[in-house]
């Protein structure tokens, strides 16, 4: 979806005030949920970082950071894109244990996203990370994860819905995940764009955990951009949900088993990105000072989107908007926050 497009005859569940307060309630709810089932607790997240550090997120390796100077420090900052690598560095620093972990409720800005439904230059999300050992890189490690948070998420409907009995219109998420990978989803379409293969699979499985993004498929292509330094393209992914409102695949998180010493040591040089070898965050995971990870980012924006049976991003957070985004949602009658 490239541009915003909202559906015919779309109306939303919940009035602006009431929209206001599920959104409110659906964030503590799920904070809650989460830390609980996944062992994790709160913590201060930055909204920027040194520059120097290697810590912010690269993404797709294309995305500019918003940088600036600090005279009074004497350092550049960038404004972060994402947590993925200050997470592991966190858990490290706190010194917590296997099977412990951390959440930080982490705000962003990505300034060359673009603007449709579903993307924002405001990025809002629950980014979390937790240390487990050696024995637990594995599928089957990754997928019970998947399943628990997508738990989570049906937990926090069920409450939502209780209290706000508009929202019942709107299917409830299923538990069942799908799990299929992106090499299959190719085989399946080789013809087909990423996008539309996504659509076709989670049209038939409405919750699906897409494995093993980053790497290149058969084609010569990856499915989608994932930095090499954080996620182990082998055992990684993304949820996605159908949106019954928008009648697409709805990605609300991408998440994954971090890299170990020698999964960073060969993406980044598939990735080209060697020259990174020397950054700290890199080096100090390069000598295994850096405890083992798995972790990822759950979008507020997103889940309450789906939860909350919006059809555009604008309608649960305040951000800027080009024109004809303004005026489409004016035509239809949306309130943009």
């Amino acid at each position: 979806m490239l541009q915003t497009v909202i559906p015919q005859g779309y109306a939303p569940c919940l009035n602006l005030y009431d929209t206001q307060k599920a959104i409110g309630l659906l964030k503590r709810l799920f904070e809650d949920t989460l830390g609980g089932a996944l062992h994790l607790r709160r913590v201060s997240a930055p909204l920027f970082v040194e520059a120097s550090t290697g810590l912010n997120d690269d993404l797709n390796g294309v995305e500019r950071p918003v940088s600036f100077d600090i005279p009074a420090a004497g350092r550049d900052a960038q404004v972060v894109h994402s947590l993925a690598k200050w997470k592991r560095m966190a858990l490290y620093r706190y010194q917590f244990s296997v099977g412990e972990g951390l959440y930080t409720d982490m705000n962003a800005i990505r300034r060359d996203e673009e603007l449709d439904n579903l993307h924002s230059v405001y990025v809002d999300q629950w980014d979390w990370e937790k240390v487990i050992a050696p024995r637990d890189r594995t599928a089957d490690y990754l997928k019970d994860t998947v399943s628990t948070i997508v738990k989570a998420i049906a937990e926090t409907q069920t409450t939502l819905r209780s209290v706000f009995p508009q929202l019942t219109a709107l299917p409830p998420v299923d538990t069942q995940v799908s799990f299929v990978t992106t090499q299959e989803l190719e085989d399946l379409w080789p013809d087909l764009s990423p996008k539309e293969r996504e659509d076709a699979w989670v049209k038939e499985h409405p919750t699906t955990f897409l494995m093993g993004i980053g790497g290149a498929l058969k084609s010569g292509k990856p499915h989608d951009g994932r930095a090499p330094d954080y996620d182990d393209w082998t055992l990684n992914g993304d949820i996605l949900l159908w949106n019954p409102v928008l009648g697409h695949a709805f990605e609300v998180s991408s998440m994954g088993i971090r890299v170990d010493p020698a999964a960073m040591d060969r993406q980044l040089t598939i990735a080209g990105c060697d020259s990174r070898r020397e950054l700290p965050f890199h080096k100090m995971l390069l000598e295994g000072k850096l405890p083992l990870t798995i972790g990822g980012g759950i979008g507020q924006s997103r889940l309450c989107m789906l939860l909350l049976g919006k059809a555009h991003i604008g309608e649960v957070q305040a951000s800027v908007w080009d024109e004809q985004t303004i005026r489409a949602c004016q035509d239809a009658g949306v309130i943009l926050l």
